[in-house]
């Protein structure tokens, strides 16, 4: 496994620098004026880590490293001067209806599909672009949908709180997703990483829950290189047919006061997002907390007969009663190399 920087003292991993959200060479990186001031602020809270950061070196080249990368972002943006689009026709920056759900076009760094945020690039928003009020498409997966409406004033947006969709709970047995709507301009930034600390957040009756690991065969993924570079995306069922096309996941390791691991969950890391970002808002939507910062130990590649995976190991310390994974022998096999 090739290493990034080493902490001093211990030779502990610490995390290579995360690609920004993809972009393929040669698209212009529009942003909506929303999302280029997320970009700046995001800026803004990275200096004052690296002043926070002072004589500690490894972690000031860590930011320093991230700075570099949202800088480049920052000056290659497009604004979008929404007043001028016609507003009859989808469009980027648009807000639009379909099938009683809401999403809106952006930028690839202010994407999140999970929020309703979908990038100019994928699939849809291409599908839905030039389209009006009434028009009817056909998604490669041959799904029709119909757009009932279009606007560049804020509509609440539909998220996604569970990625499974009704369509596979014939085939998997599981819940399908719920919605609930949202501001009309959610987006979130992620924050630097940080030493886990114990977390006093979940009610204790969270523990008589249970985890269930996601499915959903018609999501987009990325698919990586070794080093974590996004070269390309297929969807989770091709990914684990047996092709061993490389794709990103997180598992997280929920400590005790003693260094025992107490809980174990994993996730594929959503399209356009960093593990640090999916993992965060994977442990706020089906864990119940946010605002904490896991610490990543270590990444490898797993494995195994039908896929293959870039793992991307965190830890965080909690002494609440956290929702029960799996105790099947297939799911704790996930974990072996951790």
């Amino acid at each position: 496994m090739s290493r990034g920087f080493i902490k001093e003292g211990d030779q502990e991993e610490i995390p290579r620098v995360p690609m920004r959200a993809y972009l393929p060479e040669g698209v212009p990186n529009y942003v909506t004026k929303e999302g280029l001031d997320v970009l700046k602020e995001e800026l803004k809270n990275l200096e004052a880590e690296r002043v926070k950061a002072g004589d500690n070196y490894i972690m000031s080249n860590f930011i320093e490293a991230k700075m570099k990368l949202l800088i480049s972002r920052i000056n290659s943006a497009v604004e979008i001067d929404l007043s001028k689009a016609d507003k009859e026709k989808v469009s980027f920056g648009a807000w639009v209806r379909y099938g009683g759900r809401v999403v809106r076009i952006v930028g690839v760094d202010e994407a999140d599909v999970n929020k309703g945020l979908i990038s100019f690039i994928s699939p849809l928003a291409k599908s839905l672009t030039g389209k009006r009020a009434g028009d009817v498409i056909e998604l490669k997966s041959s799904e029709r949908i119909t757009v009932e409406a279009v606007s560049f004033e804020p509509m609440p947006l539909t998220q996604m709180v569970h990625d499974i969709p009704t369509t596979t709970m014939a085939t998997t047995g599981r819940r399908p997703r719920k919605t609930i709507e949202v501001s009309p301009d959610p987006i979130t930034q992620e924050e630097p990483l940080a030493e886990a600390e114990a977390i006093d957040a979940l009610p204790e009756e969270q523990g008589s829950q249970r985890f269930e690991p996601e499915v959903n065969n018609t999501e987009f993924l990325p698919v990586v290189n070794e080093r974590g570079n996004i070269i390309g995306r297929a969807m989770y069922v091709e990914l684990h047919q047996g092709n061993k096309m490389l794709h990103p996941v997180v598992h997280l390791h929920v400590m005790n006061g003693k260094g025992e691991a107490t809980r174990l969950y994993w996730w594929h890391v959503a399209f356009g997002e960093t593990p640090e970002k999916t993992l965060k808002r994977k442990m706020a939507e089906t864990l119940g907390f946010s605002g904490v910062n896991p610490k990543l130990k270590r990444q490898y590649i797993r494995e195994a007969k039908t896929e293959r995976e870039l793992v991307y190991v965190f830890t965080v310390v909690s002494k609440e009663n956290l929702p029960m994974p799996p105790e099947m022998d297939d799911y704790l096999n996930l974990f072996i190399k951790d």
